[in-house]
């Protein structure tokens, strides 16, 4: 009885390890080009191969070096998903005709104000452009009223930015739009000219300002709320500039499908988990991030998305698209 035991065993044995094999190699694997941070966005992506049994290989850099990757690459770019920082890089690649459009069911989820006019990219995530500043060393009135103050000379050496940061750059491209190539690039000057001091990204303009190197600096708001989140008393606030100034620009992270990729239903689930409740909560709740579809629970440190939007510019972010120009631009004022 043993042996016949031992006989069966050793027959289905290597059966039952072929099959699993099979099944490693088959697994379906998604291929994600991140603009968004490991630190921000592994978790979520972990959660949804733990949901789907997909698994997400991610290549993580910055979006606009993304965005020129894809667009050299062009349809042997074995990515299936661009998950951008912003909408000017997302805009650029949809401009070549390198996504899939996507459905009206993933679309009607997001407000027309936050996706590709033509359905091709969609927001996962909104963030705002804020004036950050030390409250020890700047009074409430004197925060500059306009980003177009910060060139006053009692500001000069006071300032920090972040020109090669991808926010930053989307932030150019719609001032650019808004303001008209003259003025942008005359604003940009003036910054130079006062003494802006240069930063890799935003968390080191944070840093900056709790050290007392800078007075102002010009991040996205949800830097500083995740070193408030550690530290109550951080030594750092930040506000907004006057009601419609370019300087409270809202932008959005968002997602588009390559047009070229074979696993298109993939990620197209990928896609609709970002767009779902548990997703976007995560966003809302632990990046402090505004959420784009209705039904999140709000977070108490945000300030409320229609008070936001009062404040913002009016400004159609598929405008966005003219990223090249916005470096272009840069490098002829010697900033990059």
């Amino acid at each position: 009885m043993f042996t016949n035991r031992t006989r069966l065993f050793n027959y289905i044995f290597p059966v039952l390890l072929l099959f699993f094999l099979i099944g490693i190699v088959h697994a379906e694997t998604l291929t994600v080009y991140s603009g968004r941070s490991k630190s921000l966005v592994e978790p979520i992506i972990k959660q949804f191969e733990k949901e789907s049994g997909i698994q997400v290989k991610v290549s993580y850099a910055k979006t606009t070096q993304l965005a020129a990757t894809l667009l050299t690459e062009g349809d042997k770019s074995p990515a299936a998903i661009f998950w951008a920082q912003d909408a000017g890089a997302l805009g650029a690649v949809s401009k070549m005709a390198m996504f899939e459009k996507l459905p009206e069911s993933v679309l009607s989820k997001v407000p027309s104000d936050f996706r590709d006019a033509d359905g091709f990219w969609v927001a996962t995530s909104g963030r705002a452009r804020v004036l950050a500043y030390s409250p020890e060393r700047v009074k409430m009135e004197e925060l500059p009223q306009s980003v177009f103050d910060l060139t006053q000379p009692m500001w000069k050496d006071r300032v920090g930015w972040a020109p090669t940061n991808a926010s930053f750059q989307a932030f150019v491209t719609a001032l650019r739009r808004q303001v008209g190539e003259e003025r942008a690039e005359a604003w940009l000057r003036g910054m130079q000219a006062n003494g802006a001091k240069k930063y890799a990204k935003n968390t080191p303009i944070i840093e900056a300002l709790a050290a007392g190197e800078i007075d102002l600096g010009l991040p996205n708001h949800y830097y500083l709320l995740r070193f408030k989140k550690g530290d109550s008393s951080y030594p750092v606030a930040q506000t907004f500039f006057k009601t419609d100034d370019p300087g409270n620009l809202v932008n959005v992270a968002g997602i588009g499908v390559l047009k070229s990729t074979d696993n298109k239903a993939a990620a197209l689930k990928f896609v609709e988990f970002l767009l779902s409740i548990k997703a976007q909560q995560y966003f809302t709740s632990d990046v402090f991030e505004y959420p784009v579809i209705d039904g999140v629970i709000p977070n108490a440190n945000l300030l409320p998305s229609s008070e936001l939007l009062e404040l913002a510019p009016t400004f159609d972010l598929n405008q966005m698209d003219d990223l090249e120009g916005t470096v272009d631009l840069l490098r002829r004022v010697e900033i990059l």
